[in-house]
């Protein structure tokens, strides 16, 4: 069986990639470390954003684990023009995944990058992998593994969060961890 944890970054002081952590998701990361302390890991996989990578940090510094990077896991940019109604045009990305705005990436090219990245994985010989992301993606990659996942589920996500995606042969089951 593989098992893939993919995480929801911890609460950041912003959306620029740069963002890092608030004094609140620095704790949030410590409790990270300490839910992953009792679970097998063989490796960590983060989005390049600081805050995704100072979120699983504490966690790969208790395990001794090193934090690859993978641009696939990158939140996407919904798009490079300012929008008033930024929330329902996100809304309607969830229902329209071809949906792609003004320098943007639609739901469909994102959600493609991270599971060509699910793909490799599942081929891998490493059983039980930490992937860090952002809310977005999250969304969509637990979209597809449960197609009722959609905008309303990504409001309901916190930070962090933590759900379990478990692989055996051609089955999965999806379980939410993080409470």
């Amino acid at each position: 069986m593989k098992n893939l944890y993919l995480v929801r970054h911890c609460k950041a002081e912003g959306q620029p990639p740069e963002s890092p952590l608030t004094e609140e998701g620095c704790n949030q990361a410590e409790e990270l470390a300490e839910f992953f302390s009792t679970i097998q890991i063989d490796r960590i996989i983060s989005s390049p954003f600081t805050r995704a990578q100072q979120s699983i940090e504490p966690t790969a510094n208790a395990l001794k684990i090193r934090v690859e990077t993978d641009d696939r896991l990158s939140e996407r940019i919904l798009s490079t023009e300012n929008h008033e109604d930024w929330l329902e045009k996100l809304r309607h990305s969830f229902d329209d995944l071809s949906l792609k705005l003004t320098g943007g990436e639609s739901s469909q090219e994102e959600k493609n990058r991270a599971e060509s990245l699910i793909a490799e994985l599942k081929e891998r010989p490493e059983q039980n992998i930490i992937l860090v992301t952002h809310g977005n993606l999250m969304t969509l990659l637990l979209n597809d593994f449960d197609d009722t996942y959609g905008f309303e589920e990504w409001k309901q996500l916190s930070n962090p969060d933590v759900y379990l995606v478990s692989f055996e042969e051609n089955d999965h089951k999806l379980d939410r961890l993080w409470e």
